[in-house]
């Protein structure tokens, strides 16, 4: 187990977790199916996001909420599929990572996911 504290350790995080997500039945589909998502484009992209969030490094260029509002539309994103992203997630962190940035990122992503949530809940309903 190692400390979270590189780009490079971001990159294997974020590699890890998506690798679980794609064969997941609770939320793969999202990515596979509706989003049709780009790994190519996607992966660096979340890449960026995370070291904007954990180290501060304001790499990161986009707006998730925007980007997750048209999914919402096709399928909706509800509470069970952000517990579900949450669990693998922290699963993946606790695999690999110990240490407060390991801590920040579980913490931060349970903010994040609380935030979607509510937001994509709002958006079906207006």
């Amino acid at each position: 187990m190692k400390k979270l504290e590189s780009r490079e350790d971001i990159e294997y995080l974020v590699n890890q977790f998506y690798a679980k997500v794609v064969k997941d039945e609770t939320i793969g589909f999202f990515f596979n199916d509706i989003a049709k998502v780009d790994w190519d484009q996607h992966l660096p992209k979340m890449y960026s996001f995370w070291e904007s969030v954990l180290f501060g490094q304001m790499t990161y260029k986009g707006n998730p909420m925007g980007v997750h509002f048209p999914i919402n539309e096709k399928q909706a994103m509800e509470q069970k599929h952000f517990d579900r992203w949450l669990e693998l997630w922290r699963t993946t962190i606790e695999e690999h990572f110990v240490g407060e940035n390991a801590d920040m990122a579980i913490y931060k992503s349970e903010n994040i996911a609380k935030l979607m949530a509510f937001k994509m809940e709002l958006a079906r309903r207006l």
